[in-house]
């Protein structure tokens, strides 16, 4: 391991970086130093941050007025450049043979402008649908290869943040870092106790070049947004956002807690790995994890060559990201293929948790009931989703954004929701957001930066790859597991209509329910019996007892007519046709359970020996009971009415004049009323 050296020219630009820290957060350097290492907090007790402080950046920077401009003039001169060699090139119609000239200037101005441009360039190398294939290949670059910083600086700031020396630390340090990125770069090290680990250090003066672009940025969104009327969204708050984000980012101690939270959350799923945190070997700068051997999820040849399927693992990071996105709501922000490893056991390996965000438990439901009405093209329902999600104010007047809902997703849907890309959908709300005062949330934009980022690399793998179709068996296990009042709400929605109840739907959500990782029948029939027999559950049991109602009565009926055909048959009458629109659809309900008898013998834990316990245990329930007496009442009262006409319509028949035309309809015997007769 090469000796720590600490350079004359190192310690001012860290002594700036300490005043700049203490201005630019809110709190203190001392209570920073103070803070708490490894400290695991429930997900109720997790802080929203308030170490950004934009403020003050505001306040510093507008004093400082040549460091904007000059800062300004750098970052607009290449780009203007880049922007006038694209057009010439256009002109010249020499686009095709530059290409390659090009995607390696864009690389080279994005790696010089820094930390926050580098972001932007890692985000746009996982969108194949969006820049050409060449550009790709060198915009993957900026995500763990970008040049790195001399290693004595590197061990300048781990001897400042852990009080001593690397050499006395680790029993050994790669001689050059085995991966740079944006805001720092990594080491593969051994510890003393003889765990290989990756120690992470932070890029010097990251502080100052990130605070100035987020001031220049806030400024321009402010300046847009006061002269674009058609700005409705609040980008300064977007920015903030993912300003906030990134300051985080850039406390390694802050990474470790959100890793280990990560950890707690999502942990327990099988194919899903988190590296642990050496909090010992750990600080605001620093940060010692453990080494996870493994290939970059785009590398697809070498995943294969593993006998791993690549496919399979980027379903598994989709499911893991719903589950992040509407479970907990703690979700990684930055899934860009550096950060998403395949292990030699065919694990899905998450790294660098610096970038990571919150949602509230309201917006996670409101996105599960958005796409329930999504599926159900329920379009005033979704216009009031927008309202809950705060893409609208409350006193925002939807009649006129109802139709221009059902045009814009009526037409995009076609047959199936599972058949659209989420790119396609962002894209068709931003066409009608120009249109009517929606805004963008904040939050909304790091889940759209999550979820289309994750897609990208999923179609660079798989060209047809959808994301909502493998996204849906845990949306339908949550509707059907979640005892929330609006999950149930939701399901309601989703499996009735006008009071008809929608078999094909509960196949569909069975069917794709037990494809979910954790889907577990047991609960399923737990929570199910549970919401039935309680007050939420009231209309499902209404509408069951009106279908063992009509199925009893229709089937009694049935029954009835056969025997009455076959003595007809036996003493030489004529036969007679059955006309009982009603028997068809019961033949058709019977189908579906059926199927979906067939959907639950397939379903991973069902026994059906473990269900007998239950019908004791549901027999003794008062709405049980209940539920029996009103079967039997309706089916008195159906058998009454009956009765009724039968004799009304004899003595009609009795009182006939001789030789009178009959009605075609009467010639054959009418075994029911109309069906309102019985409600």
């Amino acid at each position: 391991m090469p000796n720590s050296t600490t350079a004359s020219t190192i310690t001012p630009n860290r002594e700036r970086e300490k005043k700049l820290e203490a201005i630019f957060y809110d709190l203190s350097e001392q209570e920073m130093a103070q803070m708490p290492k490894g400290e695991l907090q429930s997900v109720n007790q997790y802080p929203e941050k308030k170490h950004y402080n934009p403020d003050a950046i505001v306040g510093y920077y507008n004093r400082r007025p040549w460091h904007t401009l000059s800062r300004l003039i750098r970052v607009l001169v290449p780009t203007l450049g880049f922007a006038l060699r694209i057009w010439w090139d256009k002109i010249r119609k020499r686009v095709r043979q530059n290409e390659r000239l090009r995607a390696v200037q864009m690389r080279e101005i994005l790696t010089k402008l820094g930390p926050t441009y580098i972001k932007i360039g890692q985000a746009l190398s996982t969108r194949p649908d969006l820049v050409p294939a060449t550009y790709l290949e060198e915009l993957a670059f900026l995500q763990d290869q970008l040049p790195p910083f001399p290693n004595e600086v590197a061990y300048h700031f781990i001897e400042d943040e852990l009080g001593k020396p690397p050499q006395e630390i680790y029993a050994y340090l790669s001689p050059e870092p085995v991966a740079a990125a944006s805001l720092g770069q990594v080491y593969k090290g051994k510890l003393k106790t003889g765990e290989d680990v990756a120690v992470k250090v932070q890029r010097p003066d990251l502080i100052g070049d990130i605070s100035l672009d987020v001031y220049i940025m806030r400024s321009l969104a402010g300046w847009a947004q006061n002269n674009f009327k058609a700005i409705r969204s609040d980008l300064i708050a977007i920015i903030d956002e993912f300003a906030g984000r990134i300051f985080e980012e850039m406390d390694y101690s802050q990474e470790g807690r959100n890793a280990e939270l990560f950890a707690e959350f999502y942990g327990y799923l099988p194919e899903i790995y988190i590296p642990s945190i050496y909090w010992e070997y750990t600080g605001r700068r620093v940060l010692t994890m453990e080494w996870i051997t493994g290939t970059k999820l785009t590398n697809v040849p070498a995943i294969q060559a593993q006998g791993i399927d690549a496919t399979h693992l980027v379903e598994v990071g989709v499911e893991c990201s719903l589950r992040q996105l509407l479970e907990h709501g703690f979700f990684h922000a930055d899934p860009h293929p550096g950060n998403l490893l395949a292990t030699p056991d065919g694990k899905l390996a998450y790294l660098d948790f610096g970038m990571m965000s919150q949602i509230q438990s309201y917006q996670r439901y409101g996105l599960i009931e958005a796409v329930v009405h999504l599926v159900n093209r329920d379009f005033d329902s979704l216009a009031q989703d927008y309202i809950k999600l705060d893409f609208l104010t409350p006193d925002t007047d939807v009649r006129p954004i109802i139709p221009a809902l059902a045009n814009v997703f009526g037409n995009a849907l076609g047959a199936s929701v599972a058949e659209l890309n989420f790119k396609s959908i962002t894209d068709q709300m931003s066409e009608m957001m120009y249109e009517f005062p929606f805004r963008v949330p904040a939050y909304y934009a790091l889940i759209i930066r999550s979820l289309v980022t994750l897609e990208g690399i999923a179609i660079g793998i798989e060209p047809n790859f959808k994301v909502l179709s493998k996204a849906y068996p845990y949306i339908a296990k949550r509707l059907l597991t979640d005892p929330s009042p609006q999950l149930r709400a939701s399901l309601k929605d989703l499996l009735f209509k006008e009071g008809s109840f929608r078999w094909n739907r509960l196949e569909n959500l069975l069917r794709n329910a037990r494809n979910s990782q954790d889907y577990n029948f047991d609960k399923v029939v737990d929570q199910s019996t549970d919401f039935l027999f309680s007050d939420r559950g009231n209309f499902i049991r209404e509408k069951l007892v009106d279908e063992i109602v009509k199925a009893i009565d229709i089937y009694g009926r049935r029954t009835l007519f056969n025997f009455s055909a076959n003595v007809r048959e036996r003493v030489g009458l004529a036969a007679v046709t059955e006309t009982q629109p009603e028997v068809s659809q019961s033949a058709k309900s019977l189908e579906h359970l059926k199927n979906i008898i067939d959907i639950l013998k397939d379903t991973p834990g069902f026994d059906p020996m473990r269900l007998l316990p239950l019908i004791p245990k549901l027999l003794s329930k008062p709405e049980t009971q209940q539920m029996g007496q009103q079967i039997a009442g309706r089916l008195a009262q159906r058998l009454a009415a009956r009765l009724i006409r039968n004799l009304l319509l004899e003595n009609s028949d009795n009182n006939r004049v001789p030789n009178s035309p009959v009605p075609p309809a009467s010639r054959s015997p009418q075994l029911s009323l109309p069906s309102a007769a019985f409600q």
